[in-house]
């Protein structure tokens, strides 16, 4: 990993990246939290005006987050997703949608006998599981920090149940075990390989631990939304600093982690851009997304 003098880092595949022989990309998907936004939820002035000029000059746009539709529809529209025909891919990619027509194009759920399992393993870990029904989060514990974290962040209100296991006989976009990251770390390989062959399990924060439908993530809805535009893998980027980032990144055309992110994003990566503090989602569009 080679630090550059103007602060950009160019990494890992043996590829020497420049401005110019990347005029090409088409469409841009954003993680939201750590990436688009910076420590107070934020769209910097800088950011959401590289993005607008993007897209008046035809690039595409996209949200790529594991917030809930909800969460993630603000964000959307402040960045013009709504005027210029964008996308959002919510749930970790779970459900994607012509943010401008509404048009549904991706749906997955995780069957009720799937969330189940999952509930049951966490009761039997001591942790508290929590998913959503409609615009509502559903617990059996509301006073956990983390599930307050997630409440606070996508404005969803929370829903005490007294058995979720019971509760739930629907199918959910996905459900998140939550509680301190070093128990976190120590459930993941265990649920992962419970679940195995019927979901897929990853960390998106340290106190997060998510439970996604079998083979659904952000870079196989990626690959599924880029198929219906007609757009080549190669002509996209991705940018995200989190683990549920890190399918993406490995994924796009180039993969980019923030300043900010994890390791696992940034040994993922093909360019290392400024933090979310520093307009680095603008750095990358001024970079690589020219006329």
């Amino acid at each position: 990993m080679l630090l550059l003098p103007d602060e950009i880092c160019y990494i890992v595949t043996g590829k020497i990246l420049s401005g110019e022989v990347h005029m090409s990309y088409k469409i841009i998907f954003l993680d939201i939290d750590g990436t688009l936004t910076n420590a107070e939820k934020k769209v910097t002035p800088a950011t959401k005006k590289a993005l607008f000029e993007a897209q008046e000059k035809g690039y595409l746009a996209a949200i790529a987050s594991g917030r809930p539709d909800r969460g993630v529809e603000g964000i959307a529209r402040e960045i013009g997703l709504d005027k210029f025909g964008g996308f959002t891919l919510s749930y970790n990619g779970g459900r994607v949608r012509n943010f401008k027509t509404g048009e549904l194009l991706v749906q997955k759920s995780l069957g009720s006998d799937t969330f189940g399992i999952v509930a049951e393993f966490a009761r039997r870990n001591g942790a508290d599981v929590m998913t959503y029904e409609g615009d509502t989060i559903i617990c059996e514990n509301p006073d956990n920090e983390f599930i307050q974290i997630e409440s606070r962040i996508n404005g969803l209100p929370v829903k005490k149940v007294d058995n979720i296991g019971e509760y739930v006989d629907f199918s959910v976009p996905k459900c998140i075990i939550a509680g301190k990251g070093d128990r976190m770390a120590e459930l993941e390989p265990q649920l992962r390989e419970h679940l195995a062959g019927k979901a897929d399990v990853f960390r998106s924060e340290p106190f997060f631990l998510e439970i996604m439908p079998y083979h659904t993530d952000k870079a196989v809805s990626i690959g599924e939304l880029i198929k219906k535009l007609g757009i080549k893998r190669e002509k996209t980027i991705a940018c995200g600093d989190g683990y549920n980032d890190v399918s993406m990144i490995k994924y796009a055309g180039l993969g980019v982690a923030m300043e900010n992110a994890c390791d696992a994003a940034k040994e993922a990566a093909d360019f290392i851009t400024l933090s979310n503090e520093n307009d680095g989602v603008a750095n990358i569009i001024e970079r690589f997304m020219k006329p």
